[in-house]
């Protein structure tokens, strides 16, 4: 009797339910190469040809057929128990960057886990979410183009500019752009000061100081250190506890926004509707 693994019949069901290996390379997020070398071994393990090639693409011969049928009724029967499983153990991952993570989900962390017990949320903090394999990746920016992935424009970037109470007490009326003179102006890496400088006062000469991180950039900011220029996103939480003045808000940026990335062919379960629910509500 001939044993085989499981990914090879997974390899299979694809290329059979595709008819290309283009498509069930997509499908699979591996290259059409290691398809086509792994349905020849499992042609060879069988001692027998699943599939008429031509240029029109693959056609499953009559043998095909004959394993296909229940190959695809078993396969179909594995996608519904792992959806049963991911259900129930409600273990959803969530990768996004350390800013996004720490100024706009981990303040909302609390009230979703008293809300949702038997949900438990593993989040990864990294600089690439959308390489990360989690269920769900956030973006700010405009993330790259990748197969396998749908890409779901939340919320487009408003620039805000913040400061602490301490530095100053309340929102004053900025009539123009001299009211930051003497100010220590403070930018994150998305929302560079000279960009609005340049459209409203081209002369006018002015230092900042550069913060990669949103996050720390807000941490000055709520010092009193300077003023900074963050997406209103990350600035939200702090401004609603009056921890920061909103001084300015800047014209959103269309080009680039909050992304959800999910894989396309990740299995459905309650649990993670209701997390991918409340992840978009935030934006």
């Amino acid at each position: 009797m001939t044993t085989l693994n499981l990914n090879a019949l997974r390899v299979f069901d694809a290329v059979a339910r595709h008819g290309s290996l283009r498509d069930a390379a997509l499908e699979l997020c591996v290259t059409e190469g290691a398809l086509s070398q792994q349905i020849k071994q499992l042609e060879a393990a069988l001692d027998v040809r699943l599939f008429d090639r031509s240029h029109r693409g693959l056609r499953l011969t009559d043998a095909g057929l004959r394993l296909h049928n229940p190959v695809g009724v078993a396969m179909g029967q594995i996608q519904s128990a792992l959806e049963e499983v991911n259900t129930q153990s409600g273990r959803i991952s969530v990768a996004l960057p350390p800013s996004l993570a720490a100024k706009w989900l981990m303040p909302r962390l609390p009230r979703f886990a008293e809300a949702h017990p038997g949900i438990e949320l593993q989040i990864l903090t990294t600089a690439t979410p959308e390489t990360s394999g989690a269920d769900f990746a956030l973006c700010l920016g405009a993330p790259p183009p990748r197969t396998g992935v749908t890409v779901d424009r939340l919320a487009p970037l408003s620039p805000v500019a913040v400061t602490g109470p301490s530095l100053i007490a309340r929102a004053p009326a900025i009539a123009r752009p001299s009211f930051f003179a003497g100010y220590t102006l403070i930018e994150d890496a998305s929302h560079p000061w000279q960009a609005w400088f340049a459209a409203h006062a081209p002369d006018m000469t002015f230092d900042t100081v550069k913060i990669r991180e949103s996050a720390l950039a807000l941490d000055a900011a709520e010092a009193g250190d300077g003023i900074a220029l963050v997406p209103d996103l990350l600035a939200r939480a702090a401004l609603q506890a009056g921890r920061l003045v909103r001084l300015m808000d800047l014209p959103k940026d269309k080009t680039k926004g909050l992304a959800l990335i999910r894989p396309k062919q990740a299995p459905r379960g309650a649990a993670r509707e209701i997390v991918e629910d409340w992840l978009r509500a935030g934006a």
